[in-house]
């Protein structure tokens, strides 16, 4: 017999697996279809080790932490990491031209219809490519997803996205523009400098909220949220090209805008699918960067990670490339129809907390 409960079933039910079975059959057949496809492009499958010194230096971005023992006994501080990116970059600098990566990666403080504390990740990377080859393949995989399913379109609790579609490329400025009536680059100065003020004043201007203790990170963030990504990946896909260079901490600046960088995030039925970078590879200025992002997880979440150092290194002698990250399992709902994401995963985290 089955246990019975007021809670639901967990997953592991017949009944709660048959429903899910359908969608995970999905997962299969997508993941198998993308990897032939990045073998077709020559590129090579990696894997990296989950145990980090450094889970990432993103800002808003919280880890898993663990203790490694010696041999004699000795503890060592350990991160599950947040993303495989670190280490993919060191196998560029080891002389690797074409990867691709699925990794599972953890991310704390993150349970919802589109979020899971272990989720899989599909990053790969180019080197001697800029980043608009990344967008050609994210608009390949989106199609290839679909087609592999069967699915005409792709779909999130109501919401449709043509994946077939040349996808829509909007710079962040421009989505600021026409979704909030915000002047973005007047509060960017020429070297990336920010001024909380003027963006302020903006959203004042035009009726979005701003607290006093705000710092441009979040009036940036705010206005994203409520007023420009709402309206991405409606119809076909979007892709949000050109973020302020305070906002994309490993990407290069554009040579066409200095106060811009070579970042772009992936959007389908209003979901971000993906995040991409035309790679920094100046190890100063990425630890300089990194600092940056440690100092504002400080003001927010009063703690911070340590830098990688060995990343840093590595960083001196990568070559240029351009590199993406994919979420895969919000790729197979959004192609079978799902509408939360432990539907799409074969074996989901218990649940905690409650």
């Amino acid at each position: 017999m089955e246990p019975t409960s007021s809670k639901a079933s967990p997953w592991w039910t017949r009944t709660v697996h048959a429903d899910r079975r359908p969608f995970l059959i999905g997962r299969n057949a997508i993941q198998a279809a993308l990897r032939q496809f990045f073998v077709l492009n020559d590129f090579i499958e990696v894997d990296t080790p989950t145990l980090q010194v450094s889970p990432g230096n993103e800002a808003h971005l919280h880890a898993f932490a663990t203790e490694a023992l010696t041999t004699d006994g000795q503890k060592a501080l350990f991160y599950l990491h947040t993303s495989p990116e670190f280490a993919c970059k060191k196998l560029l600098a080891a002389g690797e031209e074409r990867i691709a990566c699925f990794a599972h990666v953890y991310r704390n403080r993150e349970r919802g219809p589109l979020h899971h504390p272990e989720f899989t990740m599909l990053e790969w990377y180019r080197t001697g490519e800029t980043y608009e080859a990344l967008m050609a393949d994210c608009a390949a995989l989106l199609a290839l997803a679909a087609k592999t399913v069967g699915a005409k379109k792709l779909s999130y609790r109501g919401a449709e996205t043509d994946p077939f579609l040349t996808p829509e490329r909007i710079s962040v400025a421009a989505a600021f523009d026409r979704y909030a009536g915000i002047d973005l680059l007047g509060s960017i100065g020429l070297d990336g400098s920010t001024d909380r003020d003027h963006l302020a004043a903006e959203m004042r201007r035009v009726g979005v909220r701003v607290a006093k203790d705000d710092h441009w990170p979040d009036l940036f963030s705010r206005v994203l949220v409520e007023k420009v990504e709402p309206y991405l990946g409606f119809g076909r896909v979007t892709i949000l090209d050109e973020y302020p260079v305070s906002e994309a901490a490993l990407a290069r600046p554009s040579a066409r805008d200095h106060r811009v960088a070579e970042r772009f995030e992936l959007y389908a039925c209003g979901v971000e699918l993906a995040n991409a970078f035309g790679e920094l590879t100046n190890a100063d200025e990425q630890r300089r960067r990194f600092q940056i992002e440690m100092a504002e997880k400080e003001r927010v979440y009063g703690e911070t990670y340590p830098l990688d150092e060995e990343f840093l290194e590595a960083l001196a002698v990568m070559p240029e490339a351009s590199g993406i990250a994919l979420g895969f399992d919000r790729l197979v709902m959004l192609a079978t129809g799902a509408s939360r994401i432990e539907q799409v995963l074969w074996a989901p985290v218990s649940e905690f907390g409650s």
